[in-house]
């Protein structure tokens, strides 16, 4: 397998996640947004939507951190990361899918840069737009979490998909400087799941490209 990543990408961060948990080992390939790296026809040439993450697999090239990490389930299902239980499964799939299809595309590198452009906002002003967000998701998913987890992880008693999309959006909102105050249920989690070493190895910091 090779996963085509980004240090900072919170969609790539994910699959990290969920490759390190399965205990799938892979090769990288290292695609810097920043610099336009995604927007070049060598990497089109992988993923014509030219994003991170994408997967390469069995002569295959997967997209979207959420589809990639269903194949991966349904691929390598131990350990598994979603609920044995449809009614479980879905709940899990509303919790990801909060963070990595409501607030995550309002907030992402394309977004921003976008905002910025067509309404001449500065650095104060993008934080404003980005904090925003982040606390209309949060509060949502400060209650519903707080009604199923089990404390430690954001359903039951295991780590599931939406403990892998919850790490990534807390660590980004506070690379913005976002009051986290008001979910200390999600902070919990989420400090407590980057002390396990498969969400540790998957850490942006500690990524090659991050150097």
């Amino acid at each position: 397998m090779k996963l085509y990543t980004y240090f900072r990408s919170s969609a790539s961060y994910r699959v990290r996640i969920a490759l390190a948990y399965k205990g799938l080992a892979h090769e990288s390939g290292y695609v810097n947004l920043p610099k336009g790296e995604h927007r070049e026809d060598a990497f089109r040439a992988v993923n014509a939507q030219g994003l991170v993450p994408a997967l390469e697999d069995g002569g295959r090239v997967f997209i979207q951190s959420l589809a990639i990490i269903e194949y991966l389930e349904e691929r390598y299902p131990k350990p598994p990361l979603l609920p044995s239980s449809p009614a479980d499964r879905a709940y899990v799939r509303a919790v990801s899918g909060i963070i990595a299809s409501e607030m995550h595309p309002l907030n992402n590198l394309r977004t921003l840069r976008h905002i910025r452009r067509a309404f001449k906002l500065d650095d104060e002003g993008i934080n404003t737009w980005y904090r925003h967000w982040i606390a209309e998701g949060f509060a949502s998913l400060e209650a519903l979490v707080g009604r199923f987890s089990g404390g430690v992880y954001c359903f039951g008693d295991a780590v599931s998909v939406a403990d892998v999309c919850l790490v990534p959006q807390v660590y980004n909102a506070r690379r913005f400087g976002c009051d986290l105050t008001p979910y200390s249920t999600l902070v919990r989690i989420a400090d407590g799941l980057r002390a396990d070493p498969a969400f540790a190895r998957a850490a942006p910091e500690v990524q090659p490209d991050a150097k």
